[in-house]
């Protein structure tokens, strides 16, 4: 008897499963379907939205056209800057116990795929994106390479300062750079990679 009633209570446990795994596929479904649709609306909003190639040459000023080799021009210097930067912080970094800076953090390739800029637009947003990108991630190693050894304010104002610079010491007070300076020493060591 008692097994007769273990065995109703597990068909019973199956067939609510079951039950339970169709409506789990049918709100799957759905969900799908709201998502495709979602997303079949989105891409033709963007097909409507984009400038058509030809159009986007003939209306584009001469001299933004001129000037396009120049701006590219200036491509291969920051890919040998990115790779000497990069060896440097490689090198030198371990040597000094730096945690090293993560160059995903800053060069962040995406807007590209966006389907509402034609190709031209596209290669243009890889550019920056590399470009801006990498200034970011050469900023932030000169950064700790200037927090390891000379945490120094400047005395005049600077237009742009780093994410470390407010740490720093005063221009002119050597008491607290020389208490002072092993303390960041250490926070750069501490750091996550």
């Amino acid at each position: 008897m008692e097994h007769q009633k273990i065995d109703e209570l597990v068909a019973r446990i199956k067939a609510l499963e079951s039950e339970l795994e169709t409506e789990l596929h049918k709100e799957y479904e759905r969900f799908t379907c709201e998502i495709t649709k979602k997303r079949e609306e989105l891409l033709a909003s963007y097909r409507h939205d984009r400038e058509n190639l030809f159009r986007y040459l003939v209306t584009t000023p001469i001299l933004h056209l001129l000037s396009a080799p120049v701006i590219w021009a200036v491509l291969f210097p920051a890919v040998i800057l990115d790779l000497f930067v990069t060896l440097y912080q490689w090198i030198c970094f371990p040597i000094y116990k730096i945690a090293k800076v993560k160059r995903q953090d800053y060069i962040i390739i995406d807007r590209h795929m966006l389907g509402y800029l034609n190709s031209i637009e596209k290669l243009n947003c890889l550019y920056c994106s590399y470009f801006n990108g990498l200034m970011g991630y050469i900023s932030e190693i000169a950064a700790r390479t200037e927090q390891y050894w000379c945490p120094i304010r400047h005395a005049k104002r600077m237009k742009s300062i780093h994410s470390r610079y407010q740490n720093f010491f005063e221009y002119g007070d050597s008491k607290n750079f020389r208490q002072g300076n092993r303390e960041l020493r250490k926070e750069l060591m501490e750091e996550k990679e």
